[in-house]
């Protein structure tokens, strides 16, 4: 009887995720999930499922992962404006890795309702941390009140996805910097 190869489960999706991240859906092949992942491709769907499947859980882990650090760095201050400054430097010093959540609303949109769920779920969490965190900053009078807190929420975010999507263009470590300190310079009052 054959021995059962064992792996670990939280790395080879860690590891799949990688190879999304870099290549998105389409441009991912199986073979190349299972050398990254170090298993063999039976391995992969008797554990995950399909390629599908597989993509939607690593969107998952990292929409997660993403959101809990966001959050950190919002939470993170004492002043709720160094909250948003914390969580935006975060982005343009990681924006040189791909983001798996824009690249996945760039290739998919809001074609898959499995993979919308996975989004929706996460800017929920997010929206909330930040809701609180921007009328804390309004209150203290470090964020333009004439703007509605959602309206100040939908900027950050695009804002994020902006200074993503510039890095993954090829903008330098100069420009991110500059798209973000104007993000936060458009929130100040007037």
């Amino acid at each position: 009887m054959a021995r059962i190869k064992e792996f670990d489960r939280d790395k080879a999706l860690d590891l799949a995720m990688g190879v999304f991240r870099e290549h998105g859906f389409d441009g991912t092949s199986t073979e190349m999930l299972v050398k990254a992942m170090k298993i063999g491709r039976q391995s992969l769907y008797d554990t995950f499922g399909d390629k599908w499947a597989l993509y939607r859980l690593a969107v998952e882990r990292y929409a997660t992962a993403e959101t809990e650090a966001h959050i950190r760095e919002l939470r993170g201050s004492e002043r709720a404006i160094e909250g948003i400054s914390a969580m935006m430097d975060r982005v343009v010093a990681e924006a040189d890795r791909a983001c798996l959540g824009v690249n996945s609303i760039c290739e998919f949109g809001q074609s898959r309702p499995d993979l919308t769920e996975v989004h929706l779920a996460a800017d929920h969490r997010l929206r909330h941390a930040a809701r609180e965190c921007v009328r804390q900053a309004q209150d203290a009078g470090d964020v333009d009140r004439s703007a509605s807190e959602d309206a100040v929420i939908d900027f950050l975010i695009a804002s994020i996805a902006g200074i993503r999507i510039a890095a993954r263009g090829g903008a330098g470590q100069e420009a991110l910097q500059s798209l973000g300190r104007l993000a936060l310079r458009a929130l100040m009052p007037r």
